[in-house]
């Protein structure tokens, strides 16, 4: 145990005791912050995990042939019923020449 005297309202601590304490106090903080360190480590490798996996599986989604022909699908479907009327409007009924005349 160490010793501890007082003079006065100060405590006086044998440089002996002093370094224990200090020893003490500096294992339990590096095994705490070990342990914190430890766990964010863990933490950011299984989010790092997590995205270069969900970057994998959407680029194969994206590039297969399923998705691409619901995307044409979907496209095909929402401009196939107003092209009649952009084309009826747009069309002029009568052209020019191909080539100017001088």
């Amino acid at each position: 145990m160490p010793k501890v005297t007082y003079k006065g309202d100060r405590p006086i601590i044998n440089s002996n005791t002093a370094m224990l304490i200090t020893d003490i106090a500096l294992i339990i903080a590096n095994f705490t912050m070990r342990k914190v360190l430890d766990i964010i480590t863990i933490v950011t490798g299984i989010l790092m995990l997590g995205i270069l996996g969900g970057g994998f599986f959407t680029y194969k989604y994206v590039t297969s042939e399923s998705f691409q022909n619901k995307m044409m699908d979907k496209v095909l479907g929402g401009v196939g019923d107003m092209m009649p009327k952009v084309l009826d409007n747009s069309l002029p009924k009568m052209t020019g020449p191909s080539l100017p005349k001088f």
